[in-house]
């Protein structure tokens, strides 16, 4: 199973779930995830089987609730492709201080640097929550 190759160069590798590869969005500012549903040919939510939607929801509900315990004061879900469309959902820890609050994050730019170290804080806090 192959992903789209701009999902691969904007993200880092987190962990592979029952359904989904976690990947972190390369953002310097937001905890901004990726879950791709390791399934040949999907493009939207409907072309999952009935199963594999309620284990990615399952999966979406996971990294929510760990994204909460960090007092985020929303958590976006998302399924645009527009850009790629391979099935992916973003899960995205939103602040009211964040660059684009109270708006849309799509399209905009975080000023600060990706900080590597946040794939394996990330990697171990999830291997917890399984």
């Amino acid at each position: 199973m192959e992903i789209n190759e701009r999902i691969l160069n904007d993200s880092e590798f987190i962990c592979k779930l029952n359904l989904s590869e976690l990947r972190l969005f390369k953002d310097g500012e937001l905890d901004w995830f990726i879950l791709i549903p390791l399934k040949e040919g999907l493009i939207e939510w409907c072309d999952l089987e009935l199963e594999d939607q309620y284990t990615l929801t399952e999966e979406i509900d996971l990294l929510s609730k760990e994204l909460k315990k960090l007092g985020y004061d929303k958590i976006n879900i998302g399924s645009l492709g527009n850009m790629v469309a391979q099935l992916h959902i973003h899960v995205i820890g939103r602040r009211k201080s964040d660059r684009a609050w109270p708006g849309a994050i799509w399209g905009s730019q975080s000023e600060a640097e990706f900080d590597s170290s946040n794939i394996s804080l990330w990697q171990t806090r999830i291997s917890k929550a399984l």
